[in-house]
């Protein structure tokens, strides 16, 4: 059986598609059967960042019972995306999300959930599919405020939070520091994405960032991230990762942490 990880934020704008695509590559980089879902039925992006624009049938089609699951997925290099319908009337039940995933569970080893960027059914039909929560922030207060009433929101139903990532970094002052953000949500980074113009550029070509610029820091870290959310060990590049051992961050320690606490 399969693990299903949302993927939340209540603000628009924090790269969180852009984190479920590259996140989902990397965790097929490691020899895992990955699928993609765009839970973000009101306003979806997920296959739009994949060029897949008008598929024939999507989440909306399985959640009115109109296709199975396995109609409406469909191959993206070396993992599988379940897009949303951008355009079309639709009668839906976002709540029905985690019933109809559990076909597919038993399909792949991990599911990402994109989700919607506001505090409404359709991000609660995400974390109450999904075994675990990873929440996208910015290292700024309005996106901080906004991230701790997604953890608020995740641990009053109930479902695990792994952490957050931080996207967007440019590692100025003027920036929340790791240790005010983590402070203040209370919750683990797992990972800090510093910003690149190679997002745009990878996204302007369909791409999954983390393979577009795979040797970038930035796709480092989604490694390092995907590693430590399946267990499996990470090499990165010899002097990278004598740098990172003679003076680890905090998101390098979280996630030894988290990695050993999981998988021992």
């Amino acid at each position: 059986m399969g693990k299903t990880i949302g993927v939340i934020s209540l603000k628009g704008g924090v790269g969180k598609t852009s984190t479920v695509v590259s996140l989902g590559d990397a965790l097929a980089g490691f020899g895992k059967k990955v699928l993609l879902v765009d839970g973000n039925f009101s306003s979806p992006n997920l296959g739009l960042h994949l060029n897949i624009i008008e598929p024939e049938k999507t989440i909306h089609h399985v959640l009115e019972r109109k296709a199975n699951p396995s109609e409406a997925v469909y191959e993206h290099g070396n993992f599988d995306v379940m897009p949303a319908s951008v355009f079309g009337d639709f009668n839906i039940s976002p709540l029905k999300l985690k019933d109809k995933l559990g076909y597919l569970k038993r399909k792949y080893d991990i599911i990402l959930l994109d989700s919607s960027p506001a505090l409404n059914d359709e991000t609660l039909a995400v974390m109450l599919a999904s075994d675990d929560i990873l929440v996208v922030t910015t290292p700024d207060l309005p996106t901080l405020s906004a991230t701790l009433k997604a953890v608020k929101l995740a641990k009053q139903r109930g479902t695990p939070i792994v952490g957050l990532v931080m996207n967007k970094v440019y590692g100025k002052d003027f920036e929340l520091s790791p240790s005010e953000v983590e402070d203040t949500a209370r919750v683990p980074i797992m990972a800090s994405i510093p910003y690149d113009v190679n997002v745009l550029k990878a996204l302007a070509q369909f791409s999954p960032y983390s393979s577009h610029k795979p040797r970038s820091t930035g796709s480092d870290e989604y490694k390092r991230l995907a590693a430590s959310l399946i267990g499996e060990k990470y090499k990165p590049l010899k002097l990278r990762r004598f740098f990172r051992v003679i003076n680890p961050k905090k998101q390098d320690i979280n996630r030894t942490i988290y990695y050993k606490e999981m998988f021992g």
